[in-house]
């Protein structure tokens, strides 16, 4: 792996494009009212920057947004966007990464946790974040819920695309709580693979975490709608409060 870990320049040059819907303004702008109603006249950190997907329209709303990533090929394509440049990025792992500043809201979004590998690293990010909070701020968290109730006894895997273009498939490993996620490109007569590891984290766990960080727990959500998180649920985004 390289210094920009698994988000190289291949990977940043097509990432807007790759993620489909999560850059559509339907799945954008609930988020970004959901974060600024959050966050009020503070300020916001986020841990996994990229390309700006929702840090940008946030600032566009006035929030003052600081960015920290591991990528320096992700930071590059947010700098080449409108206002990307005024946005400051400290380069790091946001486990341990600090920019020596305190925010309202810290953000972690788009199943980014999981990147993270190891059930210790994940406890660390939650301190970084708590570390990084006011008294009285808030650490969100989007992530995925292991759909574990959909893999077969024989094939542990989940096929989360399906198209001409573009295949996606989750290979779980349950007995190490980890997935590699497959995404396989097709064009020209070509086949584009691209393989990522993660660690799935469960709702209740992540509590943990934030217990450990010494956070609440203050709300959990189905989505950026705010409809209720439930059995069904594929998804959450779960919102832990430093005291104050």
């Amino acid at each position: 792996m390289q210094e920009d870990g698994y988000f190289d320049e291949r990977i940043a040059a097509t990432y807007d494009e790759d993620v489909g819907k999560m850059s559509e303004p339907e799945t954008i702008n609930p988020a970004v009212d959901f974060l600024v109603d959050l966050v009020g006249s503070g300020n916001t950190l986020e841990f996994g920057i990229g390309t700006g997907r929702i840090a940008l329209p946030l600032a566009q709303r006035g929030v003052i947004v600081h960015g920290i990533e591991l990528s320096r090929a992700m930071v590059s394509k947010l700098i080449e966007k409108p206002n990307g440049a005024d946005i400051p990025v400290t380069i790091g792992d946001f486990t341990t990464t600090s920019t020596g500043e305190s925010y309202s809201l810290v953000l972690l979004l788009f199943n980014t946790i999981m990147n993270l590998t190891s059930q210790a690293a994940q406890v660390d990010c939650f301190r970084n974040a708590a570390s990084h909070l006011e008294p009285g701020g808030h650490f969100v968290v989007e992530v995925m819920v292991p759909r574990l109730y959909e893999l077969s006894t024989n094939r542990k895997c989940h096929v989360f695309g399906f198209s001409e273009k573009k295949w996606g498939i989750d290979e779980y490993d349950t007995s190490s709580q980890s997935l590699i996620s497959h995404h396989l490109k097709f064009g020209n007569g070509n086949i584009e693979r691209f393989s990522v590891p993660f660690r799935y984290v469960w709702p209740g766990e992540l509590d943990l975490m934030g217990q450990l960080a010494g956070m609440d727990l203050s709300g959990r959500w189905a989505n950026w709608r705010k409809e209720a998180f439930t059995n069904e649920s594929q998804s959450h985004i779960s919102v832990w409060r430093k005291p104050a």
